[in-house]
């Protein structure tokens, strides 16, 4: 009887990691061409844009305290969200803007009691203010918020306004000493 012979493989079947990288080549080239592609002509890392005046509108209309619009930011400041809530312990506007260093800030203007909105926007434990900044027509208390955020804080009589973010001091100050 006669043994059965063994399948030998030949040098064009084998598979060598030179063919390995080809095959991801032809893979990967058009993938990296969408994404250049998605990110040079469409702008895929530009920050979505949305028109605040409706909300800022809503909010005016409501008339639960004085709403101000920042006046004069630059081209390179977005505005991402804006939204406006009534509750029972009062009112609030938030806007949410890109600086530009590509970072969020938050602006919030509300009617809740700073006892509830201060602790509710930085964090829960008791804070105290580490300074003030001064723009133009106000002081405002500077305050460390959650890990990594600043915020500014302007206590009016009706009102509470907090920029808040992990964006630079500057940035901050620029957008607080904006508003109308």
């Amino acid at each position: 009887m006669s043994s059965p012979e063994t399948p030998t493989v030949g040098k064009r079947e084998e598979r060598r990691p030179r063919d390995m990288a080809l095959s991801l080549a032809i893979l990967l080239v058009p993938i990296a061409l969408l994404l250049l592609f998605y990110r040079m002509v469409l702008g895929g890392d530009e920050p979505i844009s949305v028109d605040a005046e409706p909300t800022l509108q809503q909010a005016r209309s409501a008339a639960v305290f004085p709403v101000s619009e920042p006046q004069g930011l630059g081209d390179d400041w977005h505005v991402q969200s804006a939204t406006f809530k009534r509750g029972d312990d009062g009112a609030t506007l938030r806007i949410g803007y890109v600086d530009p260093d590509k970072k969020p800030i938050q602006l919030v203007q509300s009617s809740v009691a700073p006892t509830t909105l201060v602790p509710g926007e930085l964090g829960e434990k008791p804070r105290e203010p580490v300074g003030t900044f001064r723009d133009e027509a106000r002081i405002w208390q500077r305050y460390e918020g959650r890990p990594g955020e600043n915020a500014l804080v302007l206590r009016e009589s009706g009102r509470t306004v907090i920029v808040v973010g992990p964006a630079s001091s500057a940035h901050l100050e620029t957008l607080a000493a904006a508003l109308s």
